[in-house]
């Protein structure tokens, strides 16, 4: 136990200053850009696309290629959802970014995390009307 560091409080001293800290940024900024709300829903007028809300475009993307894809989003919930109940592929007792022995997993998540972001721009920035595909310039 005595290479063992107490965790209170060494560690969460600096964690409630950062969170206060952050909370005080995030306020700030707020109050600064406000973010308005659009007028309100007209069903004679909708906009041309409709579009879901930012953090669910790339999910509206890959559905427009084929409605079938959408077992490959509930397939990458479920495998998302179950990584820390996969077994522990080294018993290493420090924990590091990236380890090697878990190679496999980290380029998953990065190929992943990767095709979910160039969705997401494809759907924002390249799509027009009737979801066809643009070029913004």
């Amino acid at each position: 136990m005595k290479n063992y560091l107490r965790s209170s409080p060494h560690f969460f001293r600096p964690v409630k200053i950062a969170f206060a800290f952050g909370v005080v940024v995030l306020l700030l900024l707020a109050w600064l850009f406000p973010a308005p709300l659009q007028v309100a829903a007209d069903f004679g007028r909708v906009p041309n696309p409709a579009r879901s809300a930012w953090f669910l475009l790339w999910m509206q993307e890959l559905v427009s290629y084929s409605s079938a894809l959408i077992y490959l989003i509930a397939a990458l919930a479920i495998f998302f959802a179950g990584l820390p109940w996969l077994p522990k592929l080294s018993a290493a007792e420090w924990a590091r970014w990236l380890p090697a022995d878990q190679r496999l997993v980290n380029w998953v998540t990065l190929v992943v995390f990767s095709g979910i972001i160039a969705l997401t721009v494809i759907a924002m920035f390249f799509r027009g009307a009737n979801w066809a595909l643009i070029v913004p310039f």
